[in-house]
């Protein structure tokens, strides 16, 4: 018999989870979402991807500040849901909240716990050149990310993969595991493993301060660092002379050497501490994402040029 369903989640990593519950004949009672928020030229508010997405559905939404009151606890009650999901939903579940529901709250986490517990998993695992990611299905408690494992799903990391290309595998298969972890709970099968008490690592919020390149470690590094940035925030220099921001979007190991934040050559091989990498797309503030041949025309950036 197909499941009352609470989903809660913002970003686009969530709505294919939110597609397949749906598509799988789940009644979808409610669906919770981060408020509008102004963006763009003119400053509109915009829905996040859940709550276009719900709106498609003909799905109620609701984008509450807060679910730590009175009020949002009875409202989230009168749903009468047997279940909640929760998918990169961006607010702290209570206790109360936790407990409205018969059968409990399963997110979907983008990481292979204890590894990466928190904000941003997907872009430190590749920040810090991890081999391997994944995506698991937990039930949730007060912690954070701290629940048992009802299912999980592993995913090899490419030694040129962005966080945008490790999200866009991670987010389907999340949301077939989810589905499948769904199936489980229908039938009263589904097995919870406690996580782990070694390994516990923290992916805390990327924060602006670190996203600027600093050349002067080794070139692995400062390839891992511009991959699990990229498409954002994005890792940035400035060109020698001008402040003009630079995002990096795409780099791979280079050739050569030399002092760190030089350009060594014409096919934009970069030297570091260690090493050089190769740039391989950019954008130049203001303007599109470019490969590193169509960028030099208009660049120009001789050899010897120190990228800041």
């Amino acid at each position: 018999m197909p499941l009352r369903l609470i989903f809660m989640g913002t970003p686009d990593f969530a709505v294919p989870t939110l597609v397949e519950i749906v598509g799988r004949g789940h009644e979808v009672v409610a669906v919770y979402s981060r408020a509008p928020k102004p963006a763009g030229r003119g400053m509109a508010e915009q829905l996040t991807p859940v709550a276009r997405e719900a709106g498609r559905f003909g799905l109620d939404v609701l984008t509450p500040a807060t679910l730590k009151t009175a009020d949002a606890e009875t409202i989230f009650r009168s749903h009468q849901a047997d279940a909640v999901i929760v998918v990169a939903y961006g607010l702290i579940l209570p206790q109360p909240i936790l407990d409205a529901v018969p059968l409990g709250a399963f997110n979907l986490h983008a990481s292979l716990l204890p590894r990466w517990r928190g904000a941003a998993p997907i872009n430190r695992a590749i920040m810090a050149g991890d081999a391997e990611s994944g995506v698991m299905a937990m039930k949730m408690d007060e912690g954070l990310d701290t629940g048992p494992i009802a299912m999980a799903e592993r995913a090899m990391i490419t030694p040129d993969m962005t966080a945008g290309e490790l999200h866009d595998i991670l987010a389907p298969l999340g949301a077939d595991l989810m589905v499948r972890a769904l199936g489980g709970l229908e039938r009263g099968a589904l097995a919870l493993t406690p996580q782990p008490t070694a390994g516990i690592i923290c992916a805390t919020k990327i924060d602006k301060a670190e996203t600027r390149i600093d050349w002067s470690k080794p070139w692995k590094q400062v390839h891992d660092h511009c991959r699990g940035l990229s498409p954002s925030p994005t890792a940035w220099f400035e060109l020698e002379g001008a402040p003009v921001r630079v995002k990096v979007l795409r780099t791979t190991r280079g050739e050569g050497s030399g002092t760190p934040g030089a350009v060594l050559d014409d096919r934009l091989n970069v030297a570091c501490g260690d090493g050089a990498v190769r740039l391989v797309e950019l954008q130049r503030a203001g303007s599109r994402p470019m490969r590193a041949d169509e960028f030099l025309r208009g660049a120009r950036l001789a050899p010897g040029t120190r990228l800041r």
